[in-house]
């Protein structure tokens, strides 16, 4: 049985500043000199990131006008834990209903009482009673519709959702899986000037994904058939890519180590999602890969040979909102889904998604078109279309086992 990824839907909040406007932000809160601001500034220009969206309007203002962050030289008394996890609190609701409507709106034919399973993740904020439960009332779900918390898994976690809700489906053709990925990133500012922590305040984003999946494609329109998972660790990097709580908020550990095991990693993970498909690399021209920063991206272009418009949809992600968390692949997957038209029918699409561990996480999967639940398999008559299969014959039953 095969589990389809129907619909996409997204969110971010109303503040959208510029990348360049943030810098000057960081380096009034750090107390930089001008040569450090410099060096601030420059490293916001190479990020790839344009702009990026936030819950706080203080990443856009000068001291004197902040809501969040003192008005203080240093911004002392610096936020702790709970005040942030109070905007939390007050702000992943309505951003996740609204990406929740904007995904449930491309399917006309599901109704919100069919729906059987509510999957949130976030790794920027918990409370409970939490959003699993504030979403049930919020969207109209059933109160038994059966709930589950992905958190605190990082960047790749929205990975792990999707295989959450692929056995649900694969268990029971009437499961309905709706997929709320939230994530309030800037809501952890550090005030240092350690590598790690410029390079994260210059990288991270706020918003929300939904995702629908079920066990037959959209009536209308493009569907992902979610074929393959694969799970890759390198334990070598679990100090290079870490996520803590600490006292003045969520702290993250992103060392410039990441890229070159992740290009080290990358050609292993990809062989061993292909390893019992009917698909090679060279069959696959449609990418979808987590956006952790404009190096990530690069390594992983000359570790697979791909170009940088094979990785165009997780640049334009980059660029446009930065990154996410959890909810970028989801987005760079929505890009990808709004490219497709039917000739993609039964096309391969391979993503990717990394965290702390070092955890590297692969998905292939597969464009089904309009509804009908049979083109994934008719992949292996399609040959001329896709190029999926050279020179022998595939057993259909691979694709859908």
């Amino acid at each position: 049985m095969t589990s389809y990824l129907c619909a996409i839907g997204t969110a971010n909040p109303p503040h959208r500043i510029p990348q360049l406007h943030i810098a000057d932000f960081m380096a009034s809160a750090l107390q930089l000199d001008e040569a450090g601001t410099r060096k601030l500034r420059a490293l916001y220009r190479v990020s790839g990131i344009g702009q990026r969206y936030t819950v706080l309007p203080d990443y856009g203002r000068t001291s004197g006008a902040f809501e969040f962050f003192p008005n203080t030289p240093g911004l002392e008394p610096f936020p702790s834990v709970g005040a942030r996890m109070a905007e939390y609190r007050r702000h992943a609701l309505p951003l996740s209903v609204q990406a929740a409507h904007a995904c449930l709106a491309q399917l006309p034919e599901v109704e919100v009482s069919s729906i059987t399973h509510l999957i949130t993740v976030s790794c920027t904020g918990m409370y409970a009673p939490g959003l699993d439960i504030e979403l049930v009332a919020a969207l109209g779900l059933p109160r038994h519709v059966q709930r589950t918390c992905v958190n605190f898994m990082g960047c790749y976690a929205a990975v792990n959702a999707l295989k959450l809700a692929d056995a649900f489906c694969r268990a029971d053709a009437r499961a309905r899986v709706l997929l709320v990925c939230t994530e309030l990133c800037t809501l952890h500012f550090q005030k240092s000037t350690e590598d790690d922590h410029l390079v994260s305040n210059a990288l991270f984003g706020d918003g929300a994904a939904a995702a629908l999946v079920q066990s037959r494609p959209a009536a209308t329109g493009p569907s992902l058939a979610l074929t393959a998972f694969h799970c890759g660790l390198e334990p070598e990097g679990q100090q290079d890519m870490a996520w803590h709580i600490n006292d003045f908020g969520f702290e993250m550990t992103l060392s410039s180590y990441v890229p070159r095991m992740i290009e080290q990693g990358i050609g292993r993970l990809t062989e061993a999602l292909l390893a019992h498909l009917p698909v090679r690399l060279a069959d696959i021209r449609a990418f979808a890969i987590h956006p952790g920063g404009r190096k990530i991206l690069e390594s992983i272009e000359h570790a697979l040979g791909l170009s940088a418009h094979d990785n165009r949809f997780a640049y334009q992600v980059l660029r446009d909102y930065g990154n996410m968390s959890s909810v970028t692949v989801l987005f760079v997957l929505r890009e990808l889904l709004a490219s497709l038209s039917p000739t993609d029918a039964h096309a391969p699409v391979l993503s990717f998604a990394f965290g702390p561990g070092l955890t590297l996480e692969a998905m292939l999967l597969h464009v089904a078109w309009g509804g009908n639940v049979g083109n994934v398999k008719n992949m292996v008559n399609a040959r001329n279309a896709v190029n999926v299969v050279k020179g022998k014959s595939v057993d259909a039953s691979l694709l859908s086992s």
